[in-house]
């Protein structure tokens, strides 16, 4: 029953995952040694079909959909948005994570609500899901991209950066200029995703994977091993 799924996730006979290094939560390590919750989640899913994995490492979710749509890759790991749907078939999410933003410790923004506001410009990374979510959400503020929200903030005196939260509060610690504004603007729903020439039979055996996964505890212990405890295992 599996090889036919083989067959059509994995035709070159290898599993090609496409990991996001530039996502903390969801993968760690190097491009030659990739950890984390993606990493396990390929690892596994490789295992069932009965096929290896190799493991396409980027430094963006961006690069990321750009090798899975390119055809380089056959599986990937990124948010659930409206603009990669088009293109990509998402199981249910494995794991929530919040998009908050940092603004300097004397500005006057103090609610998600009043970043959006005319003449606020907010450092994005280039391609993210909080990218592709604010460029269709705001309605005053505008987005300035960047190689990190944090980077752009920085080098052009942004009004407000915006990322990812553990890695925002990470940013917040280490410099005393800056705060959390703690309200979450989004939540950020990452899934398993190919693309959409699949036969529906194969994005099925992925979706009920990754819903076995997270009632078994898998998904709960991967995290854990990756200290990466408080991202939230979706229901």
């Amino acid at each position: 029953m599996t090889s036919s799924f083989a067959t059509d996730l994995a035709p070159t006979g290898v599993l090609r995952a496409s990991i996001n290094l530039g996502n903390p939560v969801l993968a760690q390590g190097t491009p030659d040694e990739p950890t984390g919750i993606t990493v396990d989640l390929a690892r596994e899913i490789a295992a069932r079909l009965g096929v290896p994995v190799e493991f396409l490492c980027f430094d963006a979710a961006r690069k990321s959909f750009e090798a899975m749509t390119s055809g380089a890759a056959d599986l990937c790991f990124l948010a659930i948005d409206p603009a990669r749907e088009a293109e990509v078939a998402f199981t249910a999410p494995y794991v929530v994570i919040e998009g908050v933003y940092a603004v300097p410790q004397d500005s006057p923004l103090t609610t998600v609500a009043s970043v959006d506001s005319p003449g606020v410009r907010i450092g994005v990374k280039q391609g993210s899901a909080y990218d592709l979510f604010l460029t269709r959400t705001l309605q005053n503020a505008t987005v300035v991209r960047g190689a990190e929200g944090t980077d752009a903030f920085r080098a052009e005196s942004l009004e407000a950066a915006a990322g990812i939260r553990q890695p925002i509060t990470a940013f917040v610690a280490a410099n005393d200029d800056v705060r959390l504004i703690d309200e979450r603007f989004m939540q950020i729903q990452q899934a398993v995703g190919t693309t959409k020439d699949r036969q529906p039979e194969t994005v099925e055996f992925l979706r009920e994977v990754v819903e076995e996964l997270k009632a078994s505890g898998f998904v709960a212990e991967s995290l854990k091993r990756a200290g990466q405890s408080d991202a939230t295992v979706a229901p």
